[in-house]
């Protein structure tokens, strides 16, 4: 049985990677978001919606509602009603703090309890979370090539000490 406790430390140290996408989103161009700059992709802000929407929020919602929603349609409105920087990352925020406040109230119960997923095969709040971080590292790879791609030098994928105080480390 995986406890609550595990999982909000998995939970905490997502919280802290979490920070630093959260920089490399805001070094986007705010003129190429909807640009292309790796062939037959997503675009930055879709990638981006992906990454928050569906992997950071609706994946921690599924553990609550014991199914995971497929969020192709939403993102694809999203994306058309996101227009700047700004807004991208306020979405960013909205869809973290919706994910983190559904974390402080799961349950054992909850966590431990079988997932309908989308794509075929079912899961436990654990295997939901595992997911959601695997995810989260793949994109957020994919984000620092569109950043290269788009002439952005991106900072270190392990800078965690130049978090916001939010999504800093709590440990020594």
């Amino acid at each position: 049985m995986f406890t609550k406790a595990a999982f909000e430390s998995a939970w905490d140290y997502f919280r802290v990677v979490n920070g630093v996408g959260l920089r490399a989103v805001a070094l986007l161009p705010e003129d190429k978001l909807d640009s292309h700059p790796i062939p037959n992709m997503r675009s930055p802000k879709e990638l981006v919606i992906h990454m928050y929407g569906t992997i950071v929020r609706s994946l921690m919602q599924g553990i609550v509602d014991g199914r995971i929603q497929d969020e192709d349609a939403n993102e694809r409105a999203t994306a058309a009603r996101i227009k700047t920087r700004a807004e991208l990352l306020a979405y960013c925020r909205s869809c973290w703090d919706d994910a983190a406040k559904i974390v402080a109230q799961l349950t054992d119960e909850q966590i431990n309890r079988k997932i309908t997923t989308p794509w075929g095969h079912d899961w436990d709040g654990r295997i939901a979370l595992r997911t959601s971080n695997h995810e989260y590292w793949h994109h957020r790879g994919q984000l620092y090539c569109y950043l290269r791609a788009l002439g952005v030098a991106p900072h270190s994928l392990y800078d965690t000490k130049n978090n916001d105080p939010e999504f800093a480390e709590t440990h020594a």
